[in-house]
């Protein structure tokens, strides 16, 4: 089960809001960003995409960590 569900998305399909299963908590997408960049969430990182910092899974052959 991915750790990291993504539960809002804009029509352009922009990931917005996060649920961290593991501990129950909500996210915004600045939130997420904020705790990536501090070191909570190592298996994911953050790229500049539409003049947008966004979270995404680092690429590996886990499934785990794909966003859900």
């Amino acid at each position: 089960m991915a750790r990291i569900k993504v539960t809002s998305q804009t029509k352009s399909g922009r990931n917005t809001r996060f649920h961290d299963t593991h501990t129950g908590k909500n996210m915004t997408r600045t939130q997420f960003v904020h705790e990536i960049k501090a070191g909570n969430y190592k298996n994911y990182s953050v790229k500049n995409i539409g003049n947008k910092p966004t979270p995404v899974s680092k690429p590996d052959s886990s499934k785990n960590n794909n966003l859900g």
